[in-house]
C-alpha cells in the first residue's frame, strides 16, 4: 500500500476510531421499553412530544448510539452507574453516539449494560423521533429491562416540563439547550420514590384559561389536550388502557392566574370537570392537587380556595380520593431559573417536600 494513504488510514483511524459493523435494534424490538406518551403508528418510528419520554434497555457489547429524526432536541443519558449526562440530536446528524469502550467484566465476551434515555425537552416544534438503537456487530438487547415499581403521572405547565430550569434570570431569550425535565421536582421525586414518570404538561397551559388568556376561559387548555397522544387537539388518541398510575399529580393553576381578572368560581369548576375526567380513565388512582411555586399572596390563596372548593362538591358526590399539597412559595433565596422559574436547587427543594407527603399517602 501507498506509504501516504497508509499514513492517512491512520490518522483517519486514530480521529474516528476503527469502522466496525454494527447490529441496528427498531424502536418496536419488544425488548425497548418506553415510558410516558408515545405515539407507535409507525412501529419503526416511535413519536413523542411531551417531556420526561423513557426508553429503557439492557444491552450487550461496548457501545451504543441511537437513530433519531435530526433536530430532536436534548435527552439524559443514565447508563449503568454512571452520572448521568445530555446528548443532542443536532439537525446535522441522526445517529447521536452515546458512549464506546465500555468495559467488558472480567471473562465476559458480551458485557450487559442498563441504558436509559429521557427526553428532556417540550416537543412540539421538534417533533422528535426515536428509529432504535445502534449496537456491536453481533450484540442485541437480551430481556427487558427493569422497571420502577411504581406510578405517578404529573400534569402541569412549564414548570412541570423544566422550563429555563438549568439557566438563570438573566437570560431574556428562551433555549431548549436550558431546559432540562430530568432535573424537575416530579422527575427527582419519582427517582427518589421508584416510580415511572409520565408527564402531560406544556408551558403556558392552564386548567381552564391559559397564560394571559380569556378571563371566562380558554377552550384550549390542557384539559382539551389531555385526550391526546402528542400535544395537539386533533390526531392519535391516547389509549389510557397504556398505562395506569397509581397517583395523579395536577400542578396548574398557575397561568390561570396570571392576571387580576380571573374567576375563582371557574378554576375550581375546572378542577371539578378534570377531575371527574381522570377519574372516568383511573377509576383507583388517587389525585393531589398542588400548588406552586410560582405564585404567593393573594393568587395562591385564590388556587388553594379553589381546589378546596372543588374537593367539597367532589365529595359530595362521593370522590373522597383526592388531596392537596403545597410547595413552599418561591422566594429567591436558591436563585432563579429563567423567566423567574424554579431553577435546578428549587426543583430538588420541591422533591424534597414532596417525596416524604407521597411516601405517606401511598404507603410506600
Amino acid at each position: 500500500m501507498n506509504t501516504r494513504i497508509s499514513l492517512l488510514l491512520l490518522v483517519v483511524t486514530f480521529l474516528m476510531g476503527p469502522a466496525v459493523a454494527q447490529t441496528f435494534i427498531p424502536a418496536d424490538d419488544p425488548n425497548l421499553s418506553y415510558i410516558g406518551r408515545t405515539s407507535h403508528r409507525n412501529p419503526k418510528a416511535v413519536a413523542f412530544t411531551y417531556p420526561g419520554i423513557q426508553i429503557r434497555a439492557v444491552f450487550q457489547g461496548s457501545s451504543v448510539a441511537m437513530k433519531t429524526k435530526p433536530g430532536s432536541g436534548f435527552f439524559m443519558i443514565e447508563l449503568d452507574d454512571q452520572a448521568p449526562f445530555k446528548v443532542e440530536s443536532t439537525k446535522e446528524d441522526s445517529i447521536v453516539r452515546i458512549a464506546a469502550h465500555l468495559p467488558a467484566p472480567s471473562g465476559t465476551a458480551l458485557p450487559e449494560h442498563r441504558l436509559t434515555i429521557t427526553y428532556i425537552n417540550e416537543g412540539l416544534l421538534m417533533k422528535p423521533v426515536f428509529y432504535g438503537l445502534l449496537l456491536d456487530s453481533g450484540c442485541s438487547l437480551p430481556r427487558n429491562p427493569r422497571l420502577p415499581r411504581h406510578n405517578i403521572e404529573f400534569i402541569g405547565n412549564s414548570i412541570t416540563c423544566g422550563l429555563g430550569n438549568e439557566g438563570d434570570n438573566s437570560d431574556k431569550k428562551h433555549t431548549y439547550a436550558k431546559q432540562n425535565q430530568y432535573y424537575t421536582y416530579a422527575a427527582i421525586a419519582s427517582r427518589e420514590l421508584d416510580a415511572q414518570c409520565w408527564v402531560v404538561a406544556r408551558s403556558g397551559m392552564g386548567i381552564y384559561r391559559n397564560t394571559l388568556g380569556n378571563p371566562k376561559g380558554d377552550a384550549k387548555n390542557l384539559q382539551a389536550y389531555y385526550p391526546y397522544t402528542l400535544f395537539g387537539t386533533d390526531g392519535e388518541r391516547w389509549d389510557f388502557r397504556r398505562n395506569t398510575p397509581d397517583v395523579v399529580c395536577i400542578n396548574l393553576g398557575t397561568n390561570d392566574t396570571t392576571n387580576p381578572s380571573y374567576d375563582v368560581s371557574l378554576l375550581a369548576a375546572a378542577y371539578v370537570r378534570f377531575i371527574h375526567t381522570i377519574r372516568s380513565h383511573y377509576p383507583k388512582a388517587k389525585i393531589v392537587l398542588l400548588t406552586g411555586t410560582m405564585v404567593r399572596g393573594k393568587r395562591l390563596e385564590d388556587i388553594q380556595t379553589a381546589q378546596r372548593q372543588a374537593m367539597t362538591e367532589l365529595e359530595k358526590k362521593g370522590e373522597h380520593l383526592v388531596w392537596r399539597f403545597d410547595f413552599t412559595p418561591d422566594d429567591g433565596s436558591l436563585g432563579y431559573g429563567m423567566f423567574k422559574h424554579p431553577n435546578v436547587a428549587r426543583n430538588r427543594k420541591m422533591a424534597s417536600e414532596l417525596v416524604p407527603f407521597l411516601k405517606k399517602l401511598m404507603n410506600w
